[in-house]
């Protein structure tokens, strides 16, 4: 395989540093449909901060193609698209079935296709490969050959990156299991964890995010509890977290590409399979319904200062799904500003990361600094991205008029004291 042509499918933030890695050592055909995104990345740009413009020269052997012809020479095909759920949180894998009828159109015997895009356990086999199998004319485990090795991306995050995190793989026969190994270990520093078969990796993958998921869904009950009870949520974690095994989860709004949306796919499968998962969807539906929680009490805690709600203006700071990213996919934010509307307030939205206008393609929603010539009634720190986190207290209250104000801190950044010190009335998960 060392020899073998290379290209990966899809140039987000999963399929960008793969192609950028492989691309220093080997030839590699970095696709995607998106022809301003190839663009971009020929000027050495990306987008979504992943890669420096000097990863980008160091991947001296990646060249960028929207054109499916420029597939017909390679032999690995890794598939990094994404996968959404729809309005209903059904599994949506029109771009993976996409994604795989493309590959088949092009690939040749002998070919194996790597899967990164995170699924349910079975969907490689029954639902990628027959769509491989119709659209080549070749047959499965004969002709061409199947992997899944699951990305573990964290956007954002640069100390756990590609070539650190310990990488799982498999493949659909014990010699391509082998090679796809073999293929990973180039580049992954961490090293990787070879799985017994498809199913087992794509399952080690999904629960993954479904157990962070619960964990954030427990810590997000408490706070609902301990909000009854009169007790600061952050102040309770920080003394059970004196003992050595407490976990150290917080509560927050549960958003982006994956924790929000993999379990799911979990779920999805099993009820195909006859059973109804319990646990999983308890913490689904927890997870899902803070961004509404921490709205509505904004607006209590505002209407019980005097402030006229539908004729004010909330500032929220913060609509990416994660601090320090780009990314605005699934941010749950979205529901919040919804809500604040839904009870008639202007909302006033701004985030130093995100790009205005995908924020306004997607949501309909036109970024604006909150500053002091344009003040706000109460605000809501969303997002802790450092920007935030560098700001004080007393910065806060110099965007804001009026005598009480409401700080809704939602990812716990500011002290509180000095919070109410500053006339705020706080509200924190």
């Amino acid at each position: 395989m060392a020899e073998s042509k290379i290209c990966v499918i899809g140039l987000g933030y999963v399929g960008l540093p793969l192609a950028v890695e492989f691309g220093k050592q080997r030839q590699v055909i970095g696709f995607d449909i998106n022809e301003a995104r190839i663009q971009e990345l020929r000027d050495g740009k990306d987008s979504t901060l992943e890669v420096t413009e000097e990863g980008l020269r160091e991947a001296s052997q990646l060249i960028f193609a929207s054109d499916v012809d420029a597939l017909k020479d390679c032999d690995i095909f890794i598939v990094t698209v994404p996968t959404p759920v729809d309005k209903t949180n059904r599994p949506n894998l029109t771009p993976l079935i996409s994604a795989s009828m493309m590959v088949g159109s092009v690939m040749r015997p002998g070919a194996i296709v790597i899967y990164e895009s995170t699924v349910y356990p079975g969907c490689t086999e029954e639902i990628c490969v027959p769509a491989l199998e119709k659209a080549s004319g070749l047959t499965f485990n004969k002709d061409f050959f199947c992997g899944y090795s699951p990305e573990r991306i964290n956007p954002g995050d640069k100390v756990n990156t590609l070539t650190t995190i310990k990488k799982i793989t498999s493949g659909s026969t014990p010699d391509v299991a082998t090679a796809v190994d073999l293929l990973y270990r180039s580049i992954v520093t961490a090293g990787t964890w070879k799985a017994t078969s498809l199913k087992v990796a794509e399952a080690a993958k999904v629960i993954e995010n479904s157990q962070r998921d619960l964990n954030i869904a427990f810590v997000n009950e408490l706070s609902i509890i301990f909000a009854r009870l009169g007790i600061d949520t952050l102040e309770v974690l920080e003394a059970a977290g004196s003992k050595w095994n407490f976990l150290p989860f917080r509560p927050g709004m549960v958003g982006g590409h994956c924790i929000g949306v993999d379990p799911y796919y979990l779920t999805h499968k099993a009820e195909e399979v006859g059973y109804n998962p319990q646990v999983i969807l308890a913490g689904r539906r927890i997870n899902d319904n803070m961004a509404r929680y921490s709205a509505r009490n904004v607006i209590r805690l505002m209407l019980k200062n005097g402030i006229d709600v539908p004729r004010s203006t909330i500032g929220v700071m913060g609509v990416t799904f994660k601090e320090n990213c780009p990314d605005i996919r699934n941010s749950k934010i979205i529901d919040l500003v919804r809500e604040l509307n839904e009870w008639g307030a202007k909302v006033v939205v701004e985030d130093p990361w995100a790009d205005p206008g995908e924020v306004e393609r997607e949501y309909g929603i036109n970024l604006a600094a909150i500053s002091p010539d344009n003040p706000v009634d109460s605000i809501v720190v969303a997002v802790g991205h450092h920007e935030y986190r560098a700001k004080s207290a007393a910065d806060l209250r110099a965007l804001c008029r009026g005598d009480k104000p409401v700080l809704a801190d939602l990812k716990s950044l500011f002290d509180r004291h000095k919070a109410a010190d500053e006339g705020f009335t706080l509200f924190r998960l």
